[in-house]
């Protein structure tokens, strides 16, 4: 049996090739930039937004290469599920790799089959992973482009995508920036002062409502405090970093 494709959302958001269903009636699925064959799928990262409507439940589900768009038309547990997690939490997804048709053509979703929280460290560890296969996924595809690979499901994706060097450059950059990311908050550099970061922390855990606060508001309200702009965004994008921010929409900012 197929196992579940490990993927970030920076591949499978790009996403354009859909996989017939076999002869042998087995379903179709999405097939990424890098040649994973997505039927099932399983990833990590941080529910950021959910609402329901009737008996449909979406929600986003981002990592640090861009977000999974997640839609489920089940009654009962699993969107009872979906909606009773806190937003924003750390999560892991098994699910259906679909195209959308009905928001704009070619765009990937996920029928989501399991939504469970999970720990930090849980999220790295599935993070890792699937750094690893995404970049077995490249070397693999490489070969393809210079004809050494006979794989179909391969060189159907090469020739959909027209794949170069350079789009495996810059996927290999996508993961090594995911993998930079994360780090034991110890080996994090001290490059802001800890009371300033102390005060932006506050500041933006007091917001309130789900959209955060405005990066500009948060400036000037520590300007009053003497805190130039430079010291304040150089705050913000340390907690982002570390994960301890997020951006809910562009210009705002909430803790996790």
């Amino acid at each position: 049996m197929e196992g579940a494709a490990r993927v970030f959302a920076g591949e499978f958001s790009r996403s354009t090739l859909v996989e017939p269903p076999g002869d042998s009636g087995a379903p179709g699925g999405v097939v990424t930039p890098t040649g994973a064959c997505c039927r099932q799928v399983f990833f990590a990262g941080v529910l950021t937004e959910a609402d329901e409507s009737g008996d449909m439940a979406r929600c986003r589900v981002a990592d640090p290469t861009g977000a999974f768009d997640l839609i489920s038309w089940r009654k009962g547990a699993l969107k009872d599920a979906i909606t009773a997690i806190p937003i924003p939490s750390f999560v892991t997804v098994t699910g259906l790799a679909q195209m959308n048709q009905t928001r704009r053509p070619g765009s990937p979703t996920i029928r989501p089959d399991q939504i469970l929280p999970i720990d930090r460290a849980t999220r790295d560890q599935i993070y890792l992973s699937t750094a690893e296969y995404t970049l077995h996924r490249i070397g693999q595809m490489h070969r393809a482009i210079t004809g050494g690979c006979s794989d179909e499901t391969l060189r159907r994706a090469m020739q959909h995508y027209a794949t170069t060097s350079k789009d495996l450059h810059e996927l290999v950059q996508m993961v090594e920036r995911v993998v930079e990311g994360i780090r034991p908050p110890e080996a994090a550099p001290a490059t802001v002062a800890a009371d300033v970061m102390a005060d932006v922390r506050e500041l933006v855990g007091n917001a309130p409502g789900p959209q955060g606060i405005a990066v500009e508001e948060v400036i000037a309200v520590l300007a009053g405090k003497g805190i130039s702009k430079e010291a304040v965004l150089a705050s913000l994008e340390s907690l982002i970093v570390d994960d301890e921010c997020y951006q809910p929409r562009k210009g705002y900012v909430r803790l996790l």
